[in-house]
């Protein structure tokens, strides 16, 4: 029935909006056009469920093509997150211990599905060679830009990751579309391209030249994604370091419940974000997405349908996604597995007509 009344509005809602909205990039390929259409189709009809790394490993298992999500409730998410740290060092497997080719057949296979892949990038710190949490100086945004002293390693950077997407290739050998959310969680200061580690100027500048390499590359395959940390307090906060309309598709925040005696923070929290970026989303002709949340371990029983549901239900948001189930950190999971306290409840959350998942949006 999910799946039926999907495919319903999905017709309703291309005929209503006559595709007049489109991604920011003028050369993105038809199947970036297909896909930010099927995005911008569930946006009031209901919100993509999503999981990070969801195909490639889980709790307690390290397993190619397994998942703790359709384990517990019978179906796949909607959402695929795929994180490509390590990518620039030229490795072959990422920050995670993911081998790259391993993410890149799942991307295919998620593709295949008609889910949606998103990426984030926790990309090393080129003036420290340190990872991306080293924070030890101001200047490291400043010195990848034009005549810094890193520029030219940060080139060798971005032509993997471009390598990595004009790789990304369907059975046909057609560009699969992904959604890529670069220099994410800015507005704190935990990675080195974070608020307190370099100006708003530099910060832009860092995306622009970002998405302007991939362009120059041949990279037309991507859906661009904003996403800052939670707690900013109006649009003018949020967006001091919006990189443009021009190259911006999604935007979006992170912000996870920290501790069961956080549950009302969390719920103000992503309140008063949502009721903040919703508006500018419809100002600036963008799509909403809840690009990062959680409770780590799920301590709460009804965490699903009494915490996090309630605060997001009524949001036109296309997706949500949930971070990773680590398979060597027994109480580092985001989405419940058999037997979890929370599963029993994920259930109920599944059953609801308006969280999507895989069958409900092929």
């Amino acid at each position: 029935m999910k799946k039926i009344l999907f495919f319903i509005f999905c017709i309703l809602s291309f005929m209503l909006q006559g595709y007049s909205q489109k991604p920011a990039d003028s050369k993105a390929t038809k199947e970036v056009i297909q896909l930010y259409a099927k995005m911008l189709s569930t946006v009031g009809r209901g919100i993509m469920i999503g999981h990070q790394d969801d195909f490639v490993y889980g709790h307690s298992w390290n397993i190619k093509g397994v998942s703790d999500v359709k384990q517990t409730v019978g179906d796949y998410p909607a959402v695929y997150g795929w994180e490509l740290g390590g990518l620039e060092l030229d490795g072959p497997s990422s920050l995670d211990g993911v081998a790259f080719n391993n993410i890149r057949d799942g991307i295919k296979w998620v593709n295949y599905q008609g889910g949606i892949n998103t990426i984030s990038w926790h990309c090393n710190n080129p003036l420290t060679e340190k990872n991306a949490w080293d924070v030890s100086s101001k200047l490291v945004v400043k010195s990848v830009l034009p005549g810094g002293e890193k520029n030219a390693l940060f080139l060798k950077m971005l032509d993997h990751l471009a390598d990595f997407f004009l790789s990304l290739k369907d059975e046909k050998g057609k560009s699969v579309p992904v959604v890529f959310r670069p220099w994410h969680e800015h507005t704190g200061s935990w990675f080195w391209w974070g608020q307190n580690l370099c100006t708003p100027q530099e910060y832009i500048s860092l995306w622009k030249y970002t998405v302007n390499h991939l362009k120059q590359r041949g990279v037309h395959n991507i859906i661009y994604a904003y996403s800052s940390s939670g707690g900013f307090n109006n649009a003018m906060e949020y967006l001091e370091r919006y990189p443009g309309d021009e190259i911006v598709d999604l935007l979006g925040f992170d912000e996870y419940q920290n501790g069961i005696a956080g549950k009302e923070t969390y719920q103000k929290s992503i309140t008063k974000g949502l009721n903040i970026i919703v508006p500018v989303t419809k100002e600036h002709s963008k799509i909403a997405i809840l690009a990062e949340t959680g409770f780590e371990s799920i301590p709460d029983p009804k965490w699903w349908t009494e915490t996090l549901w309630p605060v997001i239900k009524d949001y036109p948001i296309s997706y949500v996604l949930f971070w990773r189930n680590a398979h060597d950190k027994p109480t580092h999971f985001y989405v419940p597995f058999p037997g979890q306290l929370s599963a029993e409840n994920f259930k109920e959350f599944e059953k609801d007509s308006r969280t999507l998942f895989l069958k409900d949006i092929k």
